[in-house]
């Protein structure tokens, strides 16, 4: 246990399973160091254990079968810089377990599927981020993952994500319209109907008018930027690569664009790209690249998911020093 912290800032980060969110907390770990970061998974606050969900007939995304009092009363309480009894529920068994005690600690992040559910949890928060994966790629990914490493057929994924779409819908995926920053994976638009999901569009949707965030920019500030980078400086092989920079609104809110079509052939060509986008908050130039390059193993670290999650953590960086007045040096790297 690290010493205890003035002020705990506290990160969200929201999005269905199998969205990447186990990937973006390894890269916030990089950022600021295990010992100064406690991940809560709030499926610890399923009030319903599997087979009462079951009986009842609701699925874990629905927030009948969710305790929020409990979960906004130990979140706050934590934010306070109090110690709470956090329960535990077990995904092996599908039974909740007797609680664990949590400290709180410099950064915390709540993870799982209602970060941004409830009214009251949402108002603590510090920072969020919302990871969207759009239906097509969603689908890929799980027949991908499902027939290869868990012997089911395609029928069997179809059924089971379509028994899932009434609660995503309902409950989880309006939750990005409450995010600081929403990472949207999209099919690619450089192969005409692509069927394979390899090559993807992934868009960095940056919330502007948030006191202290500044959202990243490419070449110039408000600007609407295409830019198809290939050359001597950037490796592309077919089908190529486009960047886009813009403003927009999206569900209401204004934001910021950014979006990577494609992916990069040789890691070590980002700081060419790095080069040209402003704001990211990297504490020096080629930060953002050595970030990428410290897991070049990790999904997406060859297109535009790895970048953006690299660039919400810089973000996350800079929330947490902007609001402790405490400078994180060389962590993780």
């Amino acid at each position: 246990m690290t010493s205890k912290p003035d002020r705990v800032v506290l990160i969200g980060v929201a999005g269905d399973s199998g969205c990447g969110k186990s990937t973006f907390l390894r890269r916030l770990e990089d950022l600021f160091g295990a010992e100064l970061m406690t991940v809560i998974c709030l499926d610890d606050y399923h009030s319903l254990d599997r087979k009462q969900r079951k009986e009842a007939g609701v699925t874990a995304l629905d927030p009948r079968a969710n305790n929020f009092d409990l979960m906004y009363e130990q979140i706050k309480a934590l934010k306070n810089g109090e110690t709470i009894n956090k329960p535990i529920y077990n995904h092996e068994t599908g039974l909740i377990d007797p609680p664990e005690v949590v400290h709180p600690n410099h950064i915390v992040v709540i993870e799982g599927l209602h970060p941004l559910y409830d009214e009251r949890v949402r108002s603590l928060l510090d920072f969020s981020v919302y990871l969207d994966i759009s239906d097509e790629v969603k689908i890929a990914w799980k027949i991908q993952r499902d027939m290869a490493e868990r012997g089911h057929t395609y029928e069997d994924v179809l059924t089971a994500i379509e028994a899932r779409r009434p609660d995503f819908e309902a409950y989880i995926d309006p939750q990005k319209t409450h995010a600081d920053v929403v990472l949207q994976i999209l099919p690619t638009q450089l192969i005409a109907n692509d069927e394979e999901r390899k090559i993807l569009r992934v868009r960095m949707m940056q919330r502007t008018g948030v006191e202290g965030f500044e959202p990243v920019y490419l070449f110039d500030e408000g600007s609407t930027i295409h830019w198809t980078p290939c050359g001597r400086k950037l490796t592309c092989s077919y089908p190529g690569m486009k960047l886009f920079y813009g403003p927009d609104t999206y569900y209401g809110n204004q934001v910021s664009v950014l979006e990577v079509d494609g992916q990069f052939e040789n890691l070590e060509e980002m700081i060419y790209v790095e080069s040209h986008l402003s704001n990211t908050s990297a504490k020096y130039y080629g930060e953002m690249t050595e970030l990428l390059l410290k897991h070049r193993d990790y999904p997406g670290s060859n297109n535009g998911s790895g970048l953006f999650q690299v660039l919400t953590g810089l973000k996350m960086r800079a929330a947490y020093e902007r609001l402790t007045q405490k400078t994180l040096v060389g962590v993780g790297l």
